[in-house]
């Protein structure tokens, strides 16, 4: 018996592949996040800022030898360049942020051209008709940041961070948490009004091996106390004393969170991923223990010895999600990757 033409249909559609556009190929997350989908026999198109620069993406070009991988050209100031990286994808991952903690200008630097490029990848995924979800990567630096004096706080998908706050007082680093904040938020307003399906993934800070030609300034960040660098350890305990807490999440979690949000029917709204919750010190006392062959710092300034506040991922293991690593995995395997690196020594 010979098939109708509505089941011929749906044979097709059902033996093609699943089609994943990933915005901002080239990054830590986003590199990662193009190998598991091809290694889930995803056919997977990803954009980059320039595609004739060869060391900047050769991590990506050497993915094509794992399935259909198309690199695209596009900038999130550009909303036209997205047009054919997203036509005809089923998700769209957009995890391209600018990020310049240098900056003297974060309102040009990173603020606008983040919403910018958010309303633009988003009216890109609209006008091609296709899209069934849209995972944005978000931040923990757009829930935990506020002025509460509390300890024990309990932070969920339901808190933002006080962008008024950051914005009047300016500390260190607030331009990357206003675009954060500013730019999801856009999101969701034009989700709304152009009925897109968003989910919204809020990563807290990642570690563990990277593609990319170099070491995401996430690890070293996170590696700090092992590294010894002081500026670094600095910047790690400005973290907690503006976000609350030392939040950490191996980055292939991260990942696999993303394609677990854009396969589950049944998940909506904001998700926070993160694994693990600490402070500087008791991250310190955790690292002195083990790996006692590296010098971590006793004196690590006037940093709280408890974090004032955990972010959840409750509603994301409610959704039955699991964490595949711990913080002992995690730490391991960003040791052995800086090793890999000549960052570190036996």
């Amino acid at each position: 018996m010979q098939c109708n033409a509505f089941e011929q249909v749906e044979n097709i559609m059902e033996s093609r592949p699943r089609t994943a556009c990933v915005i901002g190929g080239t990054g830590f997350v986003a590199s990662s996040l193009v190998k598991l989908l091809l290694q889930k026999g995803y056919s997977v198109t990803t954009t980059v800022r320039d595609k004739e620069n060869g060391a900047k993406i050769s991590h990506l070009l050497a993915l094509q030898n794992l399935g259909n991988l198309k690199i695209f050209q596009a900038d999130l100031t550009d909303e036209s360049s997205f047009d054919d990286p997203i036509t005809g994808s089923d998700f769209v991952f957009h995890v391209a942020t600018p990020v310049n903690f240098a900056s003297e200008d974060p309102q040009n630097d990173m603020i606008k051209p983040a919403i910018e490029g958010v309303i633009n990848v988003m009216k890109a995924c609209a006008k091609a008709g296709t899209v069934e979800r849209v995972v944005f990567t978000s931040s923990a630096a757009t829930v935990s940041i506020n002025q509460l004096n509390e300890t024990g706080l309990v932070m969920d998908e339901n808190n933002w961070t006080d962008v008024e706050f950051l914005t009047s007082v300016k500390p260190p680093t607030w331009g990357y948490a206003v675009s954060k904040t500013l730019a999801e938020k856009a999101a969701w307003k034009f989700a709304k009004e152009y009925n897109i399906n968003l989910i919204t993934i809020i990563a807290s800070l990642m570690a563990g091996p990277s593609l990319t030609p170099e070491i995401p300034s996430s690890v070293t960040l996170a590696t700090s106390l092992i590294i010894g660098n002081k500026f670094l350890v600095n910047g790690l305990n400005g973290m907690q004393k503006l976000s609350g807490s030392i939040s950490l999440a191996h980055v292939k979690d991260v990942c696999r969170a993303h394609i677990f949000v854009a396969e589950k029917d049944s998940a909506y709204g904001r998700y926070i991923c993160c694994a693990v919750n600490t402070s500087v010190c008791e991250l310190a006392d955790f690292l002195r223990q083990r790996f006692p062959m590296y010098n971590i710092p006793t004196d690590l300034g006037d940093v709280r010895s408890k974090a004032k506040l955990i972010i959840s991922s409750d509603k994301l293991l409610n959704e039955g999600f699991k964490f595949e690593y711990g913080i002992e995995e995690i730490y391991d395997q960003s040791v052995a990757y800086l090793k890999d690196k000549g960052l570190l020594c036996d």
